[in-house]
């Protein structure tokens, strides 16, 4: 006996809408579960959760905080996956596109000019778009596996980071903590409402982004030769696109906007390098491209929920003493349940027979 999915001829326009929300209530359901098996009361730890980041102004701050970086990447990971390019790397990119943009006011620190930030942002950009265009052009010249490809070098980024931040680039006066200097005033992204909280331009610059993209995608020939290339590579081809150019579009576009991302975390709310300076944006920006269907406006809204994750994660380390790992499982539970309605939406499963091995002893 085997499972098989079958493709449906007409799958329902109205489940595909609703997926993101059925899955997201799948994954709180899991999440009260898994909150009563801990011991702890389901409701009370899902008000912790969801409801109490919200009631205070300056809690709020912190979720855009946390919510900026994830909609740079995830807007720019939804033009990889729409393209069929499966770019799993936006960590890397994300503390690539740090490194760079820190360069200024780390080695540079006598350098003190308006023109400082523009140029990080400059450098942040570049800095991630190199590192995503490896397995760019790999995949490109050598058919390599892009997904293995980009997910390694997300290992050889973080190492890169260690390495800076606890010899050449270590604070020579910070009581040997590994960390960089602390960024000037010119060079730090200036925020919001000081008076309320610590948010910075950095969200706004992520909204604006992500309405490009999607007006990229839906306004452009660019945008339609993406969509093309994704749905049917043989009509791409019959249209004159080029598919090889498409993998660097991509995965430059993607390694930017994570670039980006890093350099307004560490110039924004941390002021400085340490040797992590991410709690897995990149890979928590794959859910967010999947949950807001890859439509660069649906990612500010995953984006906004899935900072609250975070943000709810850490409320329930204080307030009900569960570990930080809480967030990752709901993030994981998020991700699977999509994926698993937008299966289930466009297939159905069927049960068959496993073939019978031809020939045998007896005939023999």
């Amino acid at each position: 006996m085997r499972l098989e999915l079958i493709k449906r001829g007409n799958p329902s326009r109205a489940l595909q809408f609703l997926s993101p929300l059925i899955g997201l209530a799948l994954a709180v359901l899991t999440g009260a579960i898994m909150f009563a098996i801990l011991g702890k009361d389901p409701l009370a730890a899902l008000y912790v959760y969801f409801v109490e980041p919200l009631t205070e102004l300056w809690s709020i701050h912190e979720l855009l905080i946390k919510a900026a970086p994830l909609i740079l990447m995830g807007a720019g990971l939804s033009v990889c996956y729409l393209s069929n390019n499966w770019n799993i790397g936006a960590e890397g990119q994300f503390i690539m596109g740090a490194l760079a943009g820190s360069i200024f006011p780390v080695l540079f620190t006598d350098v003190q000019s308006p023109f400082v930030l523009p140029l990080m942002m400059v450098f942040a950009i570049v800095g991630g778009a190199l590192w995503a265009g490896i397995p760019a052009l790999l995949k490109a010249k050598f058919n390599t596996n892009e997904i293995l490809v980009s997910l390694m070098l997300v290992y050889v980024a973080e190492l890169i980071l260690d390495y800076l931040v606890r010899g050449p680039w270590r604070n020579p006066g910070g009581m040997n903590f590994p960390e960089s200097v602390r960024f000037h005033d010119l060079a730090r992204i200036p925020e919001l409402m000081p008076a309320d909280g610590r948010a910075n331009w950095g969200i706004v610059i992520a909204i604006l982004v992500a309405i490009a993209i999607w007006v990229m995608l839906s306004r452009t020939l660019k945008g339609f030769e993406v969509k093309v290339l994704g749905t049917s590579p043989r009509a791409g081809k019959f249209a004159g696109f080029d598919a090889k150019k498409m993998i660097f579009f991509s995965f430059l576009l993607a390694g930017g906007c994570a670039g980006l991302a890093g350099i307004i975390e560490v110039a924004g709310a941390s002021a400085q390098l340490r040797p992590i300076i991410s709690p897995g944006y990149g890979f928590t920006a794959i859910i967010v491209a999947f949950l807001g269907r890859l439509n660069p406006l649906g990612v500010i809204v995953a984006g906004l929920v899935l900072a609250l994750t975070y943000l709810g994660g850490e409320a329930a380390q204080i307030s009900l003493g569960l570990s930080d790992k809480v967030a990752r499982v709901f993030q994981g539970a998020l991700l699977l349940y999509i994926l698993a309605c937008d299966t289930l939406i466009h297939y159905r499963i069927r049960f068959a027979r496993a073939p019978k091995a031809s020939g045998s002893a007896v005939d023999a």
